[in-house]
């Protein structure tokens, strides 16, 4: 490596030139000629780097938190007192800016068909960074709904896009594996992520957490995207991660967008994955509420929390094991009918230890909608196409979490009840897994 020149005489080093050295143009060179040689270094001790995509997908994964409900809901108290707004004006804000941020996940997913993941995570992230530290210093009821837009469809949209199609070009024999350890390595930095930043917005408030977080995107994640995101690894001239034959001779056949969309498969995945996530975020956002309903103190409310995050790790561990050894069809009907099951207990709990169960089987279900989610539009589909499939896949989901909670309001309200939405729920969902049993699925490798 060449000398730095700026120390050859350590009797005149100063904090000053020790930093100018650091940020040298030689240093900076032969680090990024390092950093893009990285695949093919790593391919040599036999690891390979795909391994390294999994990892830099989880981060991004959870770089989507300030564009999450969850994310959101650590600052929606402090949020509505220093906006002053009620929680009706908020929650109409919320549904809008989901609806219209999802619109970001079709053409997120074709740009990163088109011009590869390295660019579009960097923007992404670079973008996201600006929008959430504009947040943090937004006072505007007006302003603040359009970076509200901006960070649903950047981060729960787009960034998630991005994520998943990120490892699906990187796998096919290990497919399933490598989903399930993506999903894992999420679910872990998001329950780390999520007291630390709840912890500030107690300690020092909610525009500094958001400026934290704004920072930690630009220049954080950005940087790190720029130098380790690939898009696959025939861009490296590597082999599969089960094969000795290059990528790029290796013949491939996938269907396109179109053609995706006209299999009965892509919708059964599509609506089974998005009748969770509207019963999630439903019950999710009303579950202290359908709670007492049913009797049950405030208390436990919070302890089914708990319960769900931690078997939704399980989950994921468990499906990951599951999808290697069983077909996509057999698992998704499974969780269908474990969602189903429980949407048909849910208005008749009665007990701790039914609310205990109740909440193991969400949680369960949870990681292993994920863990399919994650694997099946690759799996089943290819990849030359698969950001723009996935994209539409996952604006179906996000539309339905912004339904969910909707609909259980307007039943509760009309009825005084959620019973019958979830009885007419696990109707839906006992249907979809049927089809999800029987549904025949392409074999695009």
């Amino acid at each position: 490596m060449q000398a730095l020149p700026q120390l050859k005489g350590l009797q005149r080093v100063t904090p000053l030139t020790f930093l100018r050295a650091l940020i040298s143009r030689p240093l900076m060179t032969q680090a990024a000629t390092l950093v893009s040689r990285l695949p093919a270094l790593l391919s040599r001790t036999r690891f390979y780097y795909g391994w390294v995509v999994v990892g830099l997908a989880a981060l991004a994964m959870v770089g989507t938190l300030p564009g999450r409900t969850q994310g959101l809901g650590l600052i929606t108290e402090s949020l509505l007192k220093d906006l002053q707004l009620d929680r009706v004006t908020f929650a109409t804000m919320n549904l809008w800016a989901t609806l219209l941020g999802s619109l970001c996940c079709i053409g997120v997913g074709r740009l990163q068909d088109q011009i590869g993941t390295r660019i579009v995570l960097t923007a992404i992230a670079v973008m996201l960074g600006l929008v959430v530290l504009a947040m943090s210093v937004t006072t505007g009821v007006a302003a603040m709904f359009g970076l509200l837009v901006l960070s649903r469809g950047l981060g729960q949209s787009a960034l998630s896009v991005v994520s998943v199609t990120m490892v699906g070009q990187w796998f096919r024999g290990r497919l399933n594996l490598a989903m399930g350890i993506f999903s894992v390595a999420l679910s872990v930095g998001f329950m780390t992520a999520f007291p630390i930043i709840g912890a500030i917005v107690v300690s020092e408030g909610w525009r500094t957490a958001w400026a934290l977080i704004g920072w930690c995107l630009l220049p954080g994640l950005a940087l790190i995207a720029w130098w380790l995101a690939r898009r696959g690894p025939e861009e490296c001239g590597l082999a599969w991660e089960n094969t000795a034959t290059p990528a790029a001779a290796e013949p491939t056949v996938s269907m396109t967008w179109g053609e995706a969309l006209r299999t009965p498969a892509f919708w059964v995945f599509a609506l089974a994955s998005s009748t969770y996530n509207l019963v999630a975020s439903g019950v999710g956002l009303f579950n202290e509420s359908i709670l007492t309903e049913r009797g049950f103190a405030a208390g436990t409310y919070h302890r089914s929390l708990v319960i769900v995050a931690l078997l939704s790790l399980v989950g994921n561990f468990l499906g990951g094991w599951l999808a290697v050894r069983w077909s996509m069809n057999r698992l998704m009907a499974l969780t269908m009918a474990l969602l189903g099951m429980a949407l048909c207990a849910l208005p008749s709990l009665t007990t701790l230890g039914q609310v205990d169960a109740f909440s193991v089987v969400m949680g369960l279900t949870g990681g292993f909608v994920i863990v399919i989610f994650f694997s099946v539009w690759a799996q089943v589909f290819g990849r030359a196409h698969l950001g723009r499939i996935v994209g539409t896949a996952q604006m179906m989901t996000v539309l339905a979490s912004a339904v969910g909670p909707l609909l259980l309001a307007q039943c509760h309200a009309a009825t005084g009840s959620y019973a019958a939405v979830f009885y007419a729920l696990a109707a839906v969902v006992a249907l979809l897994a049927l089809a999800a049993l029987w549904v025949r699925l392409p074999s695009a490798k």
